[in-house]
């Protein structure tokens, strides 16, 4: 069976076709139903930027103010060539003649288990970041719906049952507000300084074996950068869920309190 519809806007004809299993409904004709040709970024109608090739899981061109952008550094000549001159009596001030650039190493890894990275500003260094954050916050989320059901109690009054007494899914627990702060504190901290003995950059961030116990990553190429660009998206999403529900709860119970 097929079926004409008309478009209101200038009557074009579309033809829709009978849905097959597994391919859905297949419509032709119409400017609705053209296939973009363009590559998916986070604006339409931007250009990528040129230090971002997409060849990243979740790599949509979002670098607005430059932060992972390769820049090289100016050395100023010092010994032959004189440095700026910064005589405020004098009329003119002669600049200091430039001796060569200096592109510091965005991606080695260092044993330095505080400081891994040399530079800052490295697009390794913001990768590694962000999906560490992606997943703290995924778990945050998780433990904040699985607390609130078991206990009724809203994570942003948390903290302030603690202050009667620690518990947790209804057990009481013998420490105070000010240990439980120590022990995630030092928990925390432990993880991240074994994590740094990693010097891999992909193993840093994908170290599979006991944290990979389905063999998710054992997949073929194509499937696993489609999970680790799944697993960065719902990271993303929860990141900005905890910003959002952050703000909303704190403007609520501020304007409670008026």
């Amino acid at each position: 069976m097929q079926a004409l519809s008309f478009r209101q806007a200038g009557r074009v004809p579309t033809k829709a076709t009978k849905a097959t299993k597994g391919t859905g409904t297949q419509r032709a004709g119409g400017s609705g139903y053209r296939k973009s040709e363009s590559e998916a970024l986070w604006l339409p109608g931007i250009s990528r930027p040129d230090w971002l090739d997409g060849s990243m899981p979740g790599d949509r061109g979002f670098d607005p103010l430059g932060l992972s952008k390769p820049d090289d550094y100016v050395q100023i000549g010092i010994f032959f060539f004189g440095i700026d001159e910064q005589d405020q009596n004098m009329a003119q001030n002669v600049k200091g003649a430039v001796e060569g650039f200096l592109q510091p190493d965005r991606t080695t890894i260092t044993t330095n288990k505080f400081a891994p990275y040399e530079e800052v500003f490295g697009l390794q260094r913001f990768k590694e970041n962000e999906l560490i954050h992606g997943r703290w916050c995924m778990l945050a989320r998780l433990g904040c719906v699985v607390a609130e059901a078991s206990t009724g109690v809203s994570w942003v009054d948390a903290g302030k049952v603690e202050l009667d007494g620690a518990s947790f899914i209804g057990l009481t627990l013998p420490f105070d507000l000010t240990q439980l702060v120590i022990i995630e504190t030092l928990l925390v901290s432990t993880i991240e300084f074994y994590r740094n003995d990693e010097l891999d950059p992909e193993l840093r961030l994908y170290p599979g074996g006991p944290f990979d116990p389905l063999g998710l990553a054992d997949k073929s190429e194509e499937q696993t950068f489609r999970l680790k660009t799944a697993e960065i998206k719902h990271g993303r999403l929860a990141m900005a869920l905890a910003i959002g529900e952050g703000a909303v709860s704190s403007l609520a119970k501020f304007a409670n309190s008026l």
